[in-house]
């Protein structure tokens, strides 16, 4: 019993507060305010969410019936209301129960997508195998901490934490299922496009019956050329206009629903009855278990609901779904239904057949125009993942432009926009047909709704300690039906399914051999870290000589002294007076003010003059700035920290200031690769002697000296010091690893590290971007990792 009250007790995480403060500007302020009511601001809301977020499975009416019917032909009217009934169904289990009510909840601070799933539970449980991955916003979860009463959820929760983290098997299996997912979401990604525009141009046929499948095709092509090539706009400039054309859109699918409801009768509604499935499968089962791949279809965009979140009010996309969304799905389903009950001759292209004479053209334009914002869609919610899994390490750094200074997740990566655009090009020209880019649509459809099932079950587990009961239907239900439906999407893997299967087994090469390089690249920086022991023993003069001078050590490591400062040590006939370890960091505000650029931490004791440095940019900052101007305002940010440094230290008792004074560090001889003999033993302000003009005089006097006026003493000494840094230049020391396979490493690991990851490092961009620095200040070194 003391054991288990023992583990019930949770330990508040040990966080690097520099670290957390790095992340943390005047400037990052909600982007909400739930307390106050803005009609304007709400109707604003409103479309942005239809332009966004339901884009996608806005189109789903323009082919679902038709990838139904073309595995399982109309016989009777029976046929049509199974078919209808599966789609009903599956329309309220899979978006609205499974993703609006249930997933959209398993965001992290706003972020939707596979990997902010994966980024919320390694923030409360040790499993995360990504590399100096750091904890957002881990202050808010300490000042939220409550005590908890002990319960079964509590107790369970602790227990799948432990065994999650005491499991190396259980870490890797959690990443790879994340690489999985998101490989399928980009696989998704591209067909949605392809599938969209080729069903909406498809209703060409319907109006001009000549109209050949080249015709469809070439337009199709030239539609998506327009489209990426406006994408960069398309996130801010034009962006406006695709919310009001959706809200027509989706009032038009429950127009022409009603209208085809009132022509052909209401027989429709009877598919509301789930005995119709039974009928469904009881006439021809097997037929009926190809076509639950087309009737999938329906639920397409589910995924991009979550993904697209961004910063929408949780509430807010769920009143959207189901006042505005789901109403006019359904109704445009039951129109179709109706429509083909009356008329059981099954037709290619049912949506466009059903649309009253008179309405066909502008509804085939509205169509197109809606397929179009579709593919926006799902382009939009790969940008955001990307970027999640570039910023965790999983994808190679790529540029990524912020098109809004008000909306961060309005994103766009040039890179992968023409990627997208030839991938999607490549599909539309191998298939053709809606039928066959359907099977690949379903793959890679269901591949993402299985991962997304597994990770809520877990985050039902470790972070919302759901009751048993409840995690338990949850997963039973939904993992069945999607397994269901896999095995069916899996029996067209002939049909089209194998080109997105290759193309996703592909994007899960590349992220996992970035990730295990740059995972063994950071083990190795860690490992060859220099201890504090071993500064302690080099001295103040770091065992070298200092020449005046600011020596600015660029590093991907945030806390510790890089190895590639020992590098410099021994290689270098002297280093600067001054070294700053300079981590730039990207932090989620449009820009920080140039008074909150830079933090500073002592490295060692004071007599080392080395600090580290967090350079904060928000996305809308230039980071090529002059190399003067950023050399100005760091020198002043380290004026002011050290002026601070020196009130707080003041305030302290005189046995805390004792107890800060660094011992003697005993002589010693170093020899540098060049042969030089450099002493230990000289303090570094020893040979420093301030001129009169730059520190006043201190009167002596034979009385014991007050504390405060030695900490005066100390201030002027080091400001003057690193007056004298600044005259003497900045050199600017940037380190371009290389990192190789060991000699005795095996055949595959030799090929990963020494060809494919030294590949994508070599044409990715670098994580620390060089300002308009002349080569004269610049020193670049190439140091070999082996791994």
């Amino acid at each position: 019993q003391r054991e288990a009250r023992q583990r019930l007790i949770r330990t508040v995480p040990t966080v690097d507060w520099f670290d957390v403060e790095g992340n943390e500007v005047s400037g990052a302020q909600p982007l909400e305010d739930p307390e106050e009511f803005d009609f304007g601001r709400t109707v604003f809301l409103a479309l942005q969410t239809l332009a966004v977020v339901f884009g996608d499975i806005g189109i789903s009416p323009l082919y679902t019936f038709d990838v139904m019917f073309n595995k399982y032909p109309i016989l009777e009217e029976e046929d049509v209301l199974g078919a209808l009934s599966l789609v009903l169904y599956t329309l309220i289990l899979m978006p609205l129960v499974k993703y609006v009510l249930v997933v959209l909840w398993a965001n992290d601070d706003g972020e939707g997508g596979i990997f902010a799933m994966y980024s919320l539970i390694c923030r409360n449980a040790k499993v995360s195998l990504i590399p100096n991955q750091v904890q957002a916003q881990p202050e808010k979860r300490m000042s939220s901490f409550r005590l908890k009463l002990p319960t079964d959820e509590l107790e369970r929760s602790i227990k799948v934490k432990e065994k999650l983290e005491s499991s190396l098997m259980m870490k890797k299996l959690l990443l790879g299922l994340v690489l999985f997912g998101t490989a399928m979401f980009i696989s998704n990604g591209v067909i949605t496009p392809a599938m969209s525009v080729l069903s909406a141009v498809s209703g060409l046929k319907v109006g001009i019956p000549k109209a050949s499948q080249d015709v469809v095709v070439m337009i199709s092509i030239a539609l998506l050329v327009v489209l990426y090539s406006l994408q960069r706009y398309a996130t801010s400039k034009i962006g406006f206009i695709v919310g009001p054309c959706l809200l027509i859109w989706f009032c038009c699918l429950g127009g022409i629903g009603i209208c085809n409801l009132s022509r052909y009768g209401s027989g429709a509604f009877k598919a509301f009855n789930p005995l119709y499935i039974f009928y469904y499968f009881g006439r021809n089962p097997f037929q009926a278990w190809l076509s639950l791949a087309g009737c999938l279809l329906c639920a397409t965009g589910s995924e991009a609901i979550f993904s697209n979140l961004c910063h929408f009010p949780v509430r807010f996309v769920q009143f959207m779904f189901v006042l505005l969304v789901l109403p006019c799905l359904v109704l445009a389903y039951l129109g179709q239904a109706a429509f083909l009950i009356a008329n059981e001759k099954t037709p290619e292209h049912i949506f466009f057949a059903s649309i009253p004479g008179n309405a066909f053209w502008p509804v085939f334009l509205l169509a197109n125009l809606a397929a179009l914002i579709a593919s926006r869609t799902m382009t939009i919610a790969i940008f955001q993942c990307l970027k999640q899994s570039i910023s965790l390490g999983c994808f190679p750094r790529l540029k990524i432009v912020h098109t809004s200074r008000k909306f961060m997740a309005k994103i766009y990566i040039p890179v992968v926009n023409w990627f997208l655009l030839a991938s999607c090009l490549g599909f539309i020209l191998l298939f053709r047909s809606t039928s066959d880019v359907g099977n690949a649509y379903a793959i890679a459809e269901l591949g993402v709704m299985i991962m997304a099932t597994v990770y809520v079950t877990l985050i039902m587990l470790l972070i919302w300690e759901t009751n048993i009961i409840k995690v338990i239907s949850f997963l039973i239900t939904f993992l069945s039906l999607e397994l269901i439906f896999f095995s069916s999407a899996l029996s067209s893997v002939g049909d089209g399914g194998w080109a997105l299967l290759v193309f996703a087994s592909g994007l899960v090469m590349i992220m996992f051999i970035w990730n295990y390089g740059t995972k063994l690249k950071y083990d190795s920086e860690l490992k060859q870290k220099l201890s504090k022991d071993l500064m302690r023993k080099l001295g103040p003069n770091l065992g070298t000589m200092r020449a005046p001078g600011l020596g600015l050590v660029y590093s991907e490591i945030v806390t510790g002294v890089p190895a590639i400062f020992g590098h410099f040590l021994t290689a270098l006939p002297a280093i600067h007076s001054i070294i700053v370890f300079v981590c730039v960091r990207n932090v989620p505000v449009p820009a920080v003010p140039q008074s909150e650029r830079f933090l500073f931490q002592r490295v060692c004791t004071r007599g080392y003059h080395m600090f580290r440095c967090i350079a904060r940019y928000g996305y809308k900052d230039k980071k090529q700035e002059h190399h003067n101007t950023f050399e100005r305002l760091l020198i002043e940010g380290l004026e002011k920290f050290i002026q601070r440094e020196a009130v707080e230290l003041s305030l302290q008792s005189e046995d805390d200031v004792d107890s800060d004074e660094e011992p003697s560090t005993p002589g010693q001889i170093i020899t540098a690769p060049n042969g030089s003999l450099y002493s230990l033993d000289a303090p570094l302000l020893v040979d420093f002697t301030p001129s009169v003009d730059t520190i006043p005089e201190t009167p002596s006097c034979s009385t014991p000296q007050d504390p405060s006026l030695d900490y005066t003493q100390n201030l002027e000494l080091e400001l003057a010091f690193i007056k004298q840094a600044k005259e003497s230049g900045a050199v600017y020391l940037i380190d371009n690893p290389i990192v190789k396979a060991r000699k005795d490493s095996w055949f595959f690991k030799k090929l990963i590290i020494n060809y494919f990851f030294a590949f994508l490092r070599n044409n990715c961009r670098r994580a620390i971007v060089s300002m308009s620095i002349p080569h004269s200040n610049l020193l670049q070194v190439r140091l070999t990792s082996y791994v």
